[in-house]
């Protein structure tokens, strides 16, 4: 497809940052692992033991496993059986089901065909479903968001070592206030995004796989005798073993797994995503005070109308793809976990969806990470800013003053500050008419605003 004529800016203008989920998250993504699952439970079956299909061998395991080195030819013929019928194969109208036909027919001239009815023994369609999509969003989760989400942390984290020790004005209601440092101020966001990206590399995936309404009716129909709750166990952690997936087992289930676990998950990324607008907020305005700079490009356009212009555009665009995922993520959380009864079908159109949610956070990560690489910080503007607020010390002398027992200090701020403009003259004269000791003056005037920072640099430290 040419990326001008896709509907969706996911698979056309921003195609070349989506790129890494494609494989995991697209149509033949999906197929690829509703193969996996019924490939190794066919396998597992054969394993059990106690059934009357045969122990497969080696070869033809491996044969199995050929299957999921899937081609985008061999997805189109799963589409074809499910759409409009292949060779002998009438059209199934059943994603599912056609991924069953299909592994049939594929093995079906093989030593493997004396066994094929074994393939989807006693399952319901949602069974393969939920699992291969546990598989994907384990996959999507491991190899392209959190990556993607650790290069930011890394990032913010280097800016917050960097400058611990450069004091900054602080703003409060955006007023002047108690002076931070700028690497401080990083370091709460990277301290936000660690918590939240760990909490994300922990989150388990619920599934199930116990038949038509949950209760294992089919295989104990077949097989009463069998321990199936065991075998089904012992089959979803394989697959984390064998797919490095992050997937628990729910023993009380309907149809569908509740996927409240899901609603956790996306929670989780939602929470990450605000942090990350709030910190592209930051940058921006950062930016506008001319305490960030950005770096200029050789051919780049800032304005079609204002020559001088940068525009602080990659943090914008973050922002916006960042509030458009989370506006999924935030439907996918409230909807996923109901359903009628035993199970309707009103979620399976939501669940394709869930790439589009990772591929807009993916887009919002892709730009903040240019961003970040395309900003330096101007250190001397920060200083003559806050050097230009002498007032933001006055906390610290009616503090002070406090301890002493002055009376009514704060007032006494307060007339002396409020709404003015003061120069550290001015707070210096204001110290001298005050009736305490010399010592406590000299204590007093040692404070400015480079100094008055707290534990900000101590705070900022990664070590």
């Amino acid at each position: 497809m040419n990326s001008l004529s896709a509907v969706s800016p996911i698979d056309g203008r921003y195609s070349k940052y989506t790129a890494p989920l494609q494989s995991v998250c697209s149509e033949a993504g999906l197929i690829r692992y509703r193969i996996i699952i019924e490939g190794e439970y066919f396998i597992a079956l054969s394993n059990l033991g106690l059934l009357k299909v045969r122990r497969f061998k080696e070869d033809e395991e491996k044969n199995i496993r050929n299957q999921y080195n899937l081609s985008l030819e061999d997805a189109a013929i799963v589409r074809k059986i499910e759409l409009e019928g292949y060779k002998n194969i009438k059209a199934t109208d059943h994603d599912v089901k056609a991924v069953e036909y299909f592994l049939k027919d594929k093995l079906g001239n093989t030593s493997l065909k004396d066994s094929l009815e074994w393939i989807h023994f006693g399952l319901t369609s949602e069974d393969v479903d939920n699992l291969a999509r546990g598989l994907m969003m384990s996959d999507a989760l491991k190899s392209v968001i959190v990556p993607a989400l650790s290069k930011i942390l890394e990032k913010i984290g280097k800016f917050a070592q960097d400058y611990r020790q450069l004091p900054m004005l602080a703003r409060t209601h955006g007023q002047p206030a108690s002076p931070t440092t700028f690497g401080k101020e990083f370091m709460v966001f990277y301290s936000r995004l660690q918590r939240q990206l760990r909490q994300l590399q922990q989150q388990k995936i619920l599934v199930k796989l116990s038949g038509s309404t949950g209760n294992f009716n089919a295989h104990i129909a077949a097989y009463p005798d069998v321990d199936w709750a065991g075998f089904v166990k012992n089959f979803v952690a394989h697959l984390n073993n064998f797919n490095k997936a992050n997937l628990e087992l729910n023993p009380i289930t309907t149809q569908v797994e509740p996927n409240d676990s899901y609603a956790e998950l996306f929670d989780n990324l939602r929470r990450i995503n605000t942090t990350l607008i709030s910190f592209d907020q930051d940058i921006w305005r950062y930016i506008s005070d001319g305490w960030i700079k950005q770096k200029t490009v050789e051919g780049e356009i800032g304005s079609s109308t204002m020559p001088h212009k940068i525009n602080p555009w990659k943090f914008e665009n973050s922002e916006g793809n960042l509030g458009l995922a989370n506006a999924l993520f935030g439907f996918f959380s409230t909807k996923m976990p109901i359903s009628r009864l035993q199970r309707d079908l009103s979620g399976s159109t939501v669940e394709r969806n869930f790439g589009v949610a990772l591929s807009h956070s993916l887009i919002g990560y892709s730009y903040l990470l240019i961003g970040l690489e395309k900003i330096e910080v101007n250190e001397q503007k920060i200083k003559d800013d806050l050097n230009s607020h002498p007032e933001v010390i006055t906390e610290a002398i009616q503090t002070i003053l406090r301890r002493e027992g002055m009376p009514a200090p704060y007032e006494q701020l307060k007339n002396l500050a409020r709404g003015k403009t003061l120069t550290l003259e001015d707070i210096h004269r204001f110290i001298d008419s005050l009736d305490v000791s010399d010592e406590i003056k000299k204590e007093l005037k040692q404070f400015t605003p480079q100094n008055y920072t707290g534990l900000a640099e101590r705070l900022a430290d990664l070590e």
